[in-house]
């Protein structure tokens, strides 16, 4: 196996588990025998040492400053049986968490809760996977070009591992590194039912629908985005719900309605929801007429989010209870300054439309935004504005997005829930 040795000092971090090995900590590479090239292959197995030959772990090796994700420490193979043991390991979290279900006949839409992230990367020791499982399909995403070499044998172990998976799907076209040299399929069936045999020409499919809380979703995982849902925000969906009722609601971001349909249950008067992709407001109206196909107090708009809002101001509408969840806005830290502008902006449009008493729900899922630099940009614009604000939650992610308590880069998403005088 190709071997990485550090630069003196440089490995006090793995000592502390950390998985990732920065280029700029590597003193030199020494090259399988017989390898190709005169450089390891991006996605190959390598084993990382110490500048005094200690043995520190294996990982997957990439371009990039972030040069070596390991997989596992202290070893310079990885363990016989790795990815069934690390994904028996996750499943069984879940399975603490009262989140997964071991019948392999409950696939359907028969219980309160079938949605669920297996593998949520570093905080699952398996950097650079996801995995999603919505009844009885788990969605794969490689964000490195080492699990998309591995994507068959993690594929094997989900299906072996978790006993409602009957379907895999593989969808990284849009995660894998950018110029990466990737072979094979980015996105396709890796294992698929009788079932599903006939969705491979559809964008989405009529008969396979998801549970989470007892409401029922359509999900694209063909098409749609990440896996095709934000299972991320379950427990805050939960919360608007309890503040949702006998309120004028407004959904911004809406994606495929996970807030709308959730203020809809907890007695909203009326819920609107906005997003600029019209096939995320075909699928936010098939999702309402599927669980609430009497409602009369719901509207899906196409718009962008700014033209919306200033529009809607200029009319003289406020509203009640006003979510944010909008997609990432720093999607690097180069971005970071832009994206601050961008959530005071919107918060502080939101802010303004507002009545008193109102409630508003605000999140950043930009893991280069802080939770202090998102709660100052918020600050920022409750000032701007010139109302009293008031901080009754602060939240984060749920717990089958768990974050390795050695890489806390792993919390991304943060929310507050504010009270507007």
């Amino acid at each position: 196996m190709t071997a990485v040795f550090l630069k003196p000092h440089k490995e006090e971090s793995l000592k502390r588990f950390h998985p990732w090995v920065f280029s700029g900590a590597i003193c030199r590479v020494v090259l399988d025998a017989g390898h190709k090239g005169d450089a390891p292959e991006e996605g190959e197995l390598v084993a990382v040492y110490s500048s005094a030959n200690e043995v520190l772990g294996v990982g997957h090796w990439q371009v990039g400053s972030i040069a070596v994700r390991i997989l596992a420490f202290g070893a310079e193979q990885l363990p016989k049986d790795f990815w069934r043991e690390r994904i028996r390991a996750a499943y069984q979290v879940r399975q603490t968490l009262g989140l997964a279900d071991v019948r392999r006949d409950d696939v359907r839409c028969t219980k309160e809760n079938n949605t669920f992230r297996l593998i949520h990367g570093e905080g699952d020791f398996l950097p650079g996977l996801i995995v999603d499982v919505y009844a009885g399909t788990a969605v794969i995403q490689a964000h490195s070009v080492g699990m998309h070499v591995c994507r068959k044998e993690i594929a094997e172990a989900v299906l072996a591992e978790v006993p409602q998976v009957q379907n895999i799907y593989y969808k990284s076209d849009d995660t894998l590194p950018f110029k990466a040299p990737v072979e094979g399929e980015k996105t396709g069936w890796l294992v698929e039912s009788q079932k599903t045999a006939s969705l491979k020409d559809k964008s989405r499919s009529d008969e396979f629908w998801s549970v989470e809380n007892g409401l029922q979703f359509r999900i694209d995982w063909l098409k749609g985005q990440k896996t095709g849902f934000f299972i991320d925000q379950r427990e805050n969906r939960a919360l608007v719900e309890r503040y949702a009722k006998d309120k004028d609601v407004l959904n911004m971001f809406c994606y495929t309605g996970g807030f709308s349909l959730y203020a809809l249950r907890g007695g909203a008067k009326t819920v609107d929801s906005v997003d600029v992709s019209q096939k995320a407001i075909d699928l936010v109206n098939v999702n309402v007429a599927r669980n609430f196909p009497e409602a009369t107090n719901h509207t899906a708009v196409t718009a962008d989010a700014f033209e919306y809002l200033s529009a809607q101001k200029a009319q003289g509408r406020t509203y009640d209870l006003i979510i944010l969840d909008p997609p990432a806005f720093a999607k690097h830290r180069d971005a970071v300054k832009n994206a601050l502008r961008g959530y005071q902006r919107i918060n502080a449009k939101a802010i303004e439309m507002i009545r008193r008493g109102g409630i508003l729900f605000t999140f950043s899922c930009s893991q280069a935004v802080d939770k202090e630099a998102f709660r100052l940009a918020v600050f920022s614009a409750a000032a701007q504005v010139g109302r009293k604000v008031r901080i009754l939650h602060q939240l984060h992610q749920p717990q089958d997005h768990p974050i390795n308590i050695y890489h806390p880069e792993g919390e991304y998403l943060k929310g507050l829930v504010l009270y507007i005088e």
